[in-house]
């Protein structure tokens, strides 16, 4: 019994660390109103076991606004999915890394070069383990600046 709990702890070490806030999907529909960090571990949790944030953003439901803005949105859907993100980035394809162009607001006869871009610049987007969300976003806009298809996106 001890050992599932221990291993409960460890995989929900990340989620606790980012636990301030769940961002928008069914988990954080299902718990909302609720506060603290079981709750906000929950929502988050049950977010990204769900992966329905896209459908969420796409359609306006599960929390998520649709009216938010770009930055806004795409540091949000950053935070809460930085893993997922990172793995899609190191291979330039999927899901997470397409969503973040669609926040970002890149036209699809661009979103080739987006994923080029962010996939060749990898290691200096994320720059190290520990890395934020906020950081992440920050080298991607430097690189993107960088680009000459990608530049137009970055104000």
């Amino acid at each position: 019994m001890k050992k599932v709990i221990i291993a409960s702890l460890m995989i929900l070490a990340p989620v606790v660390a980012q636990a301030n806030s769940a961002g928008c999907g069914l988990g954080s529909t299902l718990f909302n109103g609720q506060s603290g960090i079981a709750p906000n571990v929950l929502a988050a949790t049950t977010n990204g076991i769900s992966g329905n944030q896209t459908f969420g953003m796409t359609t306006g439901t599960l929390g998520c606004d649709q009216n938010d803005t770009v930055s806004a949105a795409a540091d949000s859907f950053l935070d809460a999915n930085m893993e997922r993100v990172a793995r899609d980035m190191s291979t330039g394809q999927g899901e997470a890394l397409e969503t973040l162009a669609a926040l970002i607001g890149i036209e699809e006869a661009d979103k080739a070069a987006f994923y080029t871009v962010s996939h060749e610049n990898f290691k200096k987007i994320y720059s190290r383990d520990d890395v934020t969300s906020g950081e992440v976003l920050a080298s991607l806009k430097a690189v993107m600046q960088s680009d000459s298809v990608l530049a137009k996106y970055v104000a």
